[in-house]
């Protein structure tokens, strides 16, 4: 039995469950990847890595600086000629990817972690508008989506492992001081959730980018990427499993606990990442690094994403008539026609090559954006009804979405295969990813409040997942066979930003709706149309990514046929 007072004994079950799936993974794939070609082309041409720039990338001198402090030097050594995974005994993978992953693993524990202790933390304050409520949430995920970007570049320029150890610490404080809110107030807690964020936000295209440049092109990095992304509905229900048994105790635990766990992975990380090349010569004066972070792109950027968000996620307290939502809005947009005159005209290095952003990575992210805000309202407004109408516990809630776990892993396996040895378009996964994530929330919608579980609910549990895993590593994986080995960072970031910028979007898009569905009602049927209407809104969203996906699909018939 789990002592819900000592964190320490559940953090060793978690550790110890997640090296042995990531070696028996390790193990399965083994055999397979040294069948084939260490640097087998993938089969779509989007994803091809231009063999020029790679050999003229291989034989250029580069600073190659560890990130452990060496000493630079502009000589490569022969073990620089090889991808680093390809110098690694397998139990030293296994402990590699385990550690990296959990950079994903997180993210989404800490999301799910608060979110099914919605209704306890706002009891504490005395909170209990669903609006209000929605900041713990969508606040996280704001911060997490629009400073991806930026700290993919911070990436490529001081190196990825030392980025992600400096996000997992990040992490870890901000986790401290959100539990410390609880002696404070409401307006702390919330603070402190949207500077968690930030944690995530380094940590996430930090992590990708060392999987990119640690894996050749083929079909052992697509199952990575596919790992990676199966670790989202695992951690997801891990988080909320013990936040739930943690509050028990005392809810704030459930915060401390997450920043032990992350202050052990930062310290487990310089440890376990081996030592990866840098491949950008540091700026030498204030000018240069300007230029090569690219700062007034980054700080327009951020500033424009915020105020969008914070407008839509604000619009159902407010009201959209009100000063706090019509100004943050224009001002957003008016920011972001900045932010692109930047990039295009004015920055020499831009935070955002819209030169990679050809037609087939456009489709991608537009498809991603729809999916997962999707997710990010299905999530939401499911957790609401359990809790609110089907007056669940935090614990039973989690238990319901333990099957998302399952499918989850099962999901990451399936996409692997599809974009590996399958060799299937990217173009088709992305679809079957959109179908996943319109059935699944076409099913919570219209489910029955006294309905079974084994009804409605569980089939969406074991569906969503499908949507998450297969457009997170299709859309990592294009990008990051796209971009050059240098800008590993960037291509991940671009997935990343969209991802959970698409669920703090999608959250405010479905409170607006909620709002003006339910008015100013207070029963249970009033609520509860407000929350149906909301995962309609969700709907939509999912409907719309799979029309582009399905355009898509048709363009490229068209194309073959020709």
């Amino acid at each position: 039995p789990i002592n819900s007072c000592h964190p320490e004994s559940w953090l060793q079950i978690v550790t110890s469950h997640t090296c042995g799936l990531v070696a028996r993974l390790i193990a399965a794939i083994h055999l397979e990847s040294e069948a084939g070609s260490s640097v087998a082309p993938t089969p779509f041409p989007c994803c091809r890595m231009d063999s020029d720039r790679e050999k003229a990338s291989r034989e250029s001198p580069v600073l190659d600086a560890g990130v452990h402090g060496d000493a630079p030097t502009h000589q490569r050594s022969a073990a620089d000629s090889i991808w680093v995974s390809e110098s690694l005994s397998l139990p030293r993978e296994a402990i590699f990817v385990a550690v990296v992953c959990m950079a994903q693993f997180c993210t989404q524990a800490a999301f799910m972690g608060t979110l099914v202790l919605l209704r306890t933390i706002g009891a504490a304050f005395n909170i209990t508008s669903p609006p209000q409520l929605a900041w713990l949430v969508a606040g996280y995920s704001l911060t997490v989506g629009t400073f991806i970007l930026f700290s993919g570049r911070l990436g490529d320029v001081f190196g990825y492992k030392r980025m992600l150890i400096t996000g997992l610490s990040w992490f870890s404080l901000w986790s401290l001081i959100a539990g410390l809110s609880v002696y404070s107030n409401y307006k702390l807690a919330v603070f402190s959730r949207v500077l968690q964020g930030v944690g995530p936000a380094i940590c996430l295209p930090n992590a990708l980018a060392i999987f990119g440049t640690a894996y050749p092109p083929g079909h052992r990095k697509a199952m990575v990427f596919a790992f990676f992304g199966g670790v989202a509905p695992i951690g997801a229900v891990f988080g909320g499993t013990f936040a739930s048994l943690l509050t028990l105790a005392w809810w704030p635990w459930a915060l401390w606990a997450m920043a032990i766990w992350l202050a052990f992975l930062a310290v487990a990380g310089n440890f376990a990442i081996p030592r990866l090349p840098v491949r950008t010569i540091p700026p030498r004066d204030c000018k240069s690094w300007v230029e090569v972070l690219d700062l007034p792109g980054a700080f327009v950027g951020i500033v424009s994403l915020v105020l969008f968000n914070f407008a839509w996620t604000q619009a159902p307290i407010d009201g959209w008539g009100t000063p706090t939502v019509l100004v943050p809005l224009v001002l957003g947009i008016l920011l972001f026609g900045l932010f692109a005159f930047i990039e295009f005209k004015l920055s020499p290095m831009p935070l955002l090559p819209f030169d990679v952003v050809n037609g087939d990575v456009a489709f991608v992210l537009a498809a991603v954006v729809c999916g997962w805000a999707t997710f990010g309202v299905w999530t939401l407004y499911l957790v609401q009804i359990l809790q609110d109408i089907r007056h669940l516990s935090p614990l039973l809630t989690t238990a319901w979405f333990c099957p998302a776990a399952v499918a989850g892993a099962a999901a990451a396996v399936v996409t692997g295969k599809l974009l590996g040895p399958m060799q299937v378009r990217p173009s088709v996964v992305m679809t079957l990813a959109l179908v996943a994530f319109t059935t699944g929330a076409i099913l919570t919608a219209l489910a029955p409040t006294d309905q079974l579980y084994w009804g409605q609910v569980f089939v969406s549990m074991l569906i969503m997942p499908f949507g998450m895993d297969m457009s997170f590593p299709a859309a990592t994986l294009i990008l990051s066979n796209t971009v050059a080995k240098e800008h590993q960072g960037i291509g991940a970031s671009l997935v990343n930003t969209v991802v959970n910028y698409g669920i703090a979007l999608g959250v405010g898009f479905a409170g607006t709706v909620e709002v003006h569905v339910h008015g100013n009602g207070t029963t249970t049927e009033d609520r509860l149309a407000g929350f149906r209407g909301a995962l309609y809104m969700g709907v939509g969203l999912a409907a719309l990514g799979l029309v582009v996906c399905l355009a898509f699909l048709a363009r490229d018939h068209l194309r073959s046929r020709r």
